[in-house]
């Protein structure tokens, strides 16, 4: 048995932010992480790396990117983004079920958590690529998204791991938890499946979801949710939850929702560290129909990032599971590299009849109908303008694209075959503003935390993206300095000397 004053299940985002924070107020910490070394990281290693963080304006992104030159400041519309404004969108996003309290501690900590990672050595930088649009001379940032990690989740992953390497935290590789248990001594112990025990006063689980767990994705998510791809970590199949609930813990949370993309139909069926931009979630520039050749939502409802994380879930359920997306000329420039890796099912032709012949499956006739019809509704009067929601809409078809429409008309075209890639799950545990899992009678179980995926408080329906590295961060760190003042029980005291005297 090996004794450590925190022990942290998880070597993602949240667990590595957790493992620092308490490493920095004198606990020795063990973080087991599940996955080989090789594929370290978790979920968090398969993200782009956008963070969601509430500020008034530049001198509040200086903080967070201090080598950020002048000239990038005239040529950027930086604008604000106000707490205020951050909680409204992700409260709305969960139909109002979020917990205030912790949703509140998340958007009030986003700052200076992430200005307290790039003291860890994170490194933060505009997200030009992927949010902003050049209008009127200058860069404009949209969807309340305006940073990101440097070298994206691996990026991340890596600077976090080797400062907690540096600064004394003990990782363990290949060492799945199995049972989480809380001794008459009142010290944690973990069991691992690879024989080897641990304990301490504190844990701090941040072992992700259960998406690629197939099994309980049809249990809760549903009839055909074993027929989605798996876009993040292979390792995330609910473990932490399991140990938790068999523990004490309470079930909490939308555990029928989840955030599931638009997904390559050429991706491979579980995530892969070596080719991550196989999502392709700027459909609303464009166009999207199911092999009957209809459209099937409104494509410019809202910006991409506030309505990508369903559109799994809508072409799950449409024929074979399978839908394409169609640009013209008007925005193929716009589309970020996703759209361009070389193993992307990307179709090009001069004409929609030629593109409509060359989609394998889909019913030609109707295809054509239904963008002939979309082309005559489209409201050019109203000027295109991808930064902002433009109003540039469709008339009378009975399935409206709200902004962002243009008519396909500037060949070539060009089309993707898309299906569902699921990213993370919204149910799991339930926690307190100080990271602390709560039991079935509403109670904080003593010396259990949890920070990352797992948490059931946040996200309900939908999902904003870069709220959840932001979230994994904030409570991460709050666990990590809750699970260092942890007490050592009397009865261990008693027993055995604590590894902190």
């Amino acid at each position: 048995m090996q004794t450590f004053d925190v022990i942290v299940l998880g070597g993602g985002n949240a667990g590595l932010c957790a493992a620092l924070s308490a490493q920095e107020r004198g606990a020795r910490v063990a973080l087991l992480e599940r996955a080989p070394e090789e594929l370290k990281g978790g979920n968090s290693a398969h993200t782009g790396g956008a963070f969601r963080v509430a500020y008034e304006g530049t001198d509040d992104l200086r903080r967070l990117m201090p080598d950020l030159l002048d000239s990038e400041i005239e040529s950027s519309d930086f604008g604000s983004y106000s707490g205020e404004e951050f909680f409204a969108e992700l409260a709305s996003q969960s139909q109002y079920r979020a917990d205030p309290e912790v949703l509140d501690t998340v958007v009030s900590e986003s700052l200076d958590t992430l200005h307290w990672m790039t003291g860890k050595g994170v490194r933060f930088m505009p997200i030009y690529g992927r949010q902003a649009f050049k209008v009127d001379g200058k860069f404009k940032f949209w969807g309340g998204l305006t940073i990101e990690v440097s070298g994206g989740g691996l990026g991340l992953v890596d600077s976090l791991t080797r400062r907690a390497l540096k600064d004394g935290v003990e990782i363990f590789y290949a060492t799945r938890g199995r049972q989480l248990s809380r001794g008459l001594d009142g010290l944690w112990r973990v069991e691992a499946a690879n024989g080897e025990a641990f304990s301490a006063p504190a844990v701090i689980i941040a072992t992700g979801g259960f998406h690629a767990n197939l099994r309980w994705r049809t249990q809760f998510l549903g009839p055909g949710w074993d027929l989605a791809k798996v876009r993040g970590s292979r390792f995330n199949t609910g473990d932490g939850i399991e140990m938790a609930l068999d523990a004490g813990a309470a079930a909490h949370g939308n555990w029928s929702g989840c955030h599931a993309v638009f997904y390559d139909l050429n991706a491979p069926a579980m995530g892969d560290l070596n080719l991550l931009n196989m999502q392709k979630n700027y459909f609303h520039l464009g166009v999207v129909v199911n092999a009957e050749g209809q459209r099937f939502f409104d494509e410019g409802l809202d910006f991409r990032n506030y309505t990508y994380s369903g559109m799994g879930e809508k072409v799950l359920r449409q024929p074979g599971g399978v839908a394409w997306q169609i640009f013209d000329q008007h925005s193929e420039h716009l589309l970020p590299d996703e759209y361009r890796v070389r193993q992307a099912t990307r179709i090009v032709a001069n004409s929609l009849e030629e593109l409509a012949g060359k989609l394998e499956g889909i019913n030609a006739n109707a295809l054509l109908n239904t963008l002939e019809q979309f082309n005559r509704a489209v409201r050019e009067d109203v000027p295109f303008n991808p930064a902002e929601r433009d109003g540039r809409s469709t008339h009378g078809l009975s399935i409206p694209k709200s902004n962002w429409a243009n008519p396909l008309s500037k060949p070539p075209f060009v089309a993707y075959a898309v299906t569902c890639g699921i990213t993370f799950t919204f149910g799991g545990l339930q926690v307190d503003s100080q990271a602390r899992v709560i039991d079935e009678n509403g109670l904080a179980i003593e010396g259990l935390y949890a920070a990352g995926e797992l948490v059931g408080n946040l996200y309900y329906v939908k999902y904003a993206g870069g709220a959840g590295l932001t979230s994994g961060s904030v409570l991460g760190r709050i666990a990590g300095a809750q699970a260092a003042a942890q007490p050592v029980p009397d009865m261990a005291l008693s027993t055995s000397p604590s590894s902190r005297y």
